[in-house]
């Protein structure tokens, strides 16, 4: 979900993914592999995954980037002994694996390395964007992950009227493993949402303005967190993506806009933003 969500809409420009980002595939996948899709969604050939295959394997693969593996790994030597940290690309509305249901991380591989190293991933992509919650398949990873922070940063950017209209508070990173949403109570919000994966791009959807969400955290710990306003919004938000929904999917019909177009005025009949 993207940082700058406003009741008023005005933003600060955000950096484009990809100028400091590259593929998942990038990293996992050998150079002499080619990769496609039938129409159908299988794949003509499985790559060799880095990670196990019980935490990554699955028929679907994002995009590779036309930048090889063999040249990232030789990137220390063209930066004269640096290396650069490989991220993967958020990727995009339209992959499959946005579409689909995510699986369950198996308990005992919570606290694995490699799902340590998906966690820590998503963070820093989440962050960089930036965003204030990722799910695993937005960096093309159909597990059942989600990490999630709103800082007093971000915050400051929103006028205070509008903050206050969302229930807006900064919360320190959560991350989330396995999450089971609950939503508590009959009231809900109506508010204009944005989604890294759907870049530009706005729509009013409804949301509950309190959740339970149950699972368990990055140390394999359970976990509960009680949320409300706009971190409950967050929550809901990320663990649609799970379910391989986005929020266009939810959003009130008639308010999908550019973000260039957010100040415009509501067609006649849409419900008007704020507590429902």
């Amino acid at each position: 979900m993207e940082s700058i969500q406003r009741f008023t809409h005005r933003l600060l420009p955000i950096p484009t993914p990809g100028k400091f980002v590259k593929t998942v595939s990038d990293t996992l996948f050998p150079t002499n592999i080619a990769v496609r899709f039938h129409r159908s969604r299988n794949t003509l050939f499985k790559p060799k995954c880095s990670y196990p295959e019980r935490a990554f394997d699955v028929g679907l693969i994002t995009r590779r980037s036309h930048r090889s593996c063999s040249a990232a790994r030789t990137g220390w030597f063209r930066g004269l002994g640096e290396k650069k940290q490989i991220l993967p690309e958020i990727v995009k509305a339209g992959d499959p694996v946005l579409h689909e249901p995510a699986r369950d991380v198996p308990p005992e591989e919570v606290t694995s390395d490699r799902i340590r190293k998906i966690i820590d991933d998503m963070v820093v992509v989440m962050r960089k964007a930036p965003g204030v919650g990722l799910a695993a398949p937005q960096i093309g990873i159909p597990l059942k992950i989600i990490v999630l922070e709103d800082t007093k940063e971000y915050i400051s950017y929103a006028p205070e009227e509008d903050t206050k209209a969302q229930d807006r508070r900064p919360f320190d990173l959560l991350v989330v493993v396995n999450p089971k949403l609950k939503r508590k109570g009959n009231k809900t919000a109506l508010f204009f949402e944005g989604c890294l994966s759907v870049d530009g791009f706005r729509a009013m959807v409804e949301r509950s303005l309190e959740v339970e969400v149950t699972g368990l955290d990055r140390d394999g710990q359970p976990i509960k967190v009680d949320a409300s306003g706009w971190q409950a919004r967050i929550l809901q938000h990320e663990c649609d993506h799970l379910d391989g929904t986005l929020y266009v999917d939810k959003m009130v019909p008639r308010t999908f806009r550019t973000v260039k177009n957010l100040d415009l005025p509501l067609p006649i009949g849409c419900p008007k933003l704020g507590v429902r």
